[in-house]
């Protein structure tokens, strides 16, 4: 539910509204449309684990609203992207690192949660190599759409492909470094932590992970 975020989540989208109001006060529908697009998108994931009884923790859904925030309200209405050449590094780079704490995640429930399961060194390639599979997979979609609809995405071209896949890169082995500190239990605080939140907040869907002690 949408009910229980923290305050940044609630001003986020207190600040969308007044956005797409006050937009559509001065008939600006494209500032309009971009407000409202973005905050169906950032409400988007608690309907879905709603319906999917997942429980995210109030961090973790913040991060996904402001980097929802950033890349789509921020990065297309003010046009971030054009303005600040570092705020696209910033972007990919919070969005691998994002990935690959779901790439943990992911690969925790195919064994229920359990630890020792596998080889802490195992699961985190398992989120490296998702983590940078989704950024690759978003670079060659960048250049279906430049070659069938003549659009600008990939900017300058292999060097914009490639800074963009190196960013993917170092943040891939970030959201894997934090899930090979979970798995050996340094999970008290930062992204480790994160985990080991998802985690107790989902016990169904981890049913052999060993409680606090």
């Amino acid at each position: 539910m949408v009910h229980g975020q923290s305050y940044v989540v609630y001003a986020v989208w207190l600040f969308l509204l007044a956005t797409a109001g006050f937009a559509a006060y001065e008939h600006n529908y494209s500032m309009m449309f971009i407000a409202l697009g973005t905050l169906a998108a950032s409400t988007a994931p608690a309907f879905l684990a709603d319906r999917l009884h997942i429980r995210i923790p109030v961090g973790f859904y913040a991060g996904i609203v402001l980097f929802l925030f950033g890349t789509l309200f921020l990065g297309e209405a003010f046009d971030f992207y054009e303005r600040f050449t570092w705020w696209d590094i910033v972007m990919h780079g919070a969005s691998a690192m994002g990935f690959g704490l779901m790439g943990v995640i992911f690969a925790l429930t195919l064994f229920e949660g359990d630890k020792y399961a596998a080889p802490a060194w195992a699961i985190s390639i398992i989120a490296f190599s998702f983590a940078l599979a989704i950024g690759t997979l978003w670079e060659v979609f960048e250049f279906a759409m430049d070659w069938f609809f003549d659009l600008n995405m990939q900017k300058s071209g292999l060097i914009d492909t490639m800074g963009d896949l190196i960013v993917d890169t170092i943040g891939a082995a970030v959201g894997a470094l934090a899930g090979f500190a979970y798995l050996k239990g340094r999970d008290r605080w930062g992204l480790p932590g994160m985990i080991a939140e998802f985690v107790r907040r989902n016990r169904g869907m981890f049913s052999k992970a060993r409680p606090p002690e």
